[in-house]
């Protein structure tokens, strides 16, 4: 057969294909289009979980992640607080350990207070975010918790948020330019309710803050109003703490109920243990962890 020349079975298999490439293109976009608000909750663990063994010195974080890897979850938040240090050299070395043992990072999670009157203060917080976002940078990982911190005495509530909010602005300036987001927690203080968090996120103006939802610790009357201030939350979570009891009442958290918010807002992240039950973490979290499992593949679409 000539080169210039295509035979007629040839000729049906290039139409064939070029009729099922545009057939496929369309497919692709379909499915791209239905997925795009499509929830993706993935199972994850804080290292605090385990905050009696790192206090008590039997555990390190290499340890954790072994015990990560026996539980089975998605990824594991790092609790800044027994990272050996911020030694690349160190941080590098536990990154290879998690990609030996396929286990992402969910985040990085370091105490901060931003809510200061002095503005000396809050440069120096700006200061150690920035340190905490190359530590979280050489580990690998791409979200760091903050806290917002305590309203001083004297000081408004509209100060406060000021405050904060400048803090995060200078911060997300920094981490959005190594890719780094940075998730608010929503755990008392200036961060004790939802409209106050939204109202800082605002002001910050920047896609690379967000908020680390702890959804057990808004100060609030009822439980009711931990749910709503849950659901007002959940557009802006970049991470997600779990637990099973309300730290204001001490009352039993729907989990359920939780799930269905996070499906419903087609919400993308990591839903992460972060355990302080009574009972022993060796036994409380795996029982924990099995019922997270079971509410993201309920509501989830992977």
């Amino acid at each position: 057969m000539r080169y210039d020349t295509i035979n007629r079975r040839d000729f049906l298999k290039t139409a064939g294909t070029a009729a099922a490439v545009p057939m496929l293109g369309n497919a692709l976009a379909h499915a791209d289009s239905s997925s795009t608000n499509s929830p993706r909750l993935l199972v994850g663990c804080c290292a605090l979980s385990y905050k009696k063994y790192f206090d008590a010195g039997s555990m390190k974080m290499e340890d954790f992640f072994k015990k990560a890897v026996e539980l089975g979850v998605n990824g594991v938040d790092v609790t800044s607080y027994w990272l050996r240090s911020t030694d690349p050299e160190y941080l590098t070395g536990l990154r290879h350990l998690a990609f030996q043992s396929c286990l992402p990072f969910s985040g990085v999670a370091i105490r901060t207070e931003m809510c200061q009157s002095d503005a000396a203060k809050r440069a120096e917080e700006v200061r150690n975010i920035q340190k905490w976002v190359d530590a979280t940078q050489w580990l690998g990982a791409s979200h760091l918790r903050v806290f917002g911190g305590n309203l001083p005495k004297g000081a408004s509530e509209k100060q406060g948020i000021d405050w904060v909010a400048e803090v995060m602005k200078a911060a997300s300036d920094y981490s959005g330019k190594r890719g780094i987001t940075l998730g608010i927690e929503s755990h008392g203080g200036i961060t004790g309710r939802a409209a106050t968090i939204m109202e800082i996120l605002r002001r910050a103006d920047s896609p690379y803050v967000g908020v680390n939802l702890d959804i057990s610790n808004f100060e609030v009357k009822g439980d009711e109003e931990q749910y709503s201030d849950i659901a007002a939350c959940i557009p802006r979570a970049t991470h997600v703490h779990v637990r099973d009891l309300f730290t204001e009442t001490e009352r039993p958290i729907d989990l359920d109920r939780v799930w269905k918010m996070f499906a419903a807002a087609g919400h993308k992240g990591y839903m992460s243990l972060e355990y302080e039950g009574k009972e022993d973490p060796v036994t409380g979290v795996p029982k924990l962890i099995e019922r997270i499992k079971g509410l993201c593949k309920k509501y989830s679409s992977v």
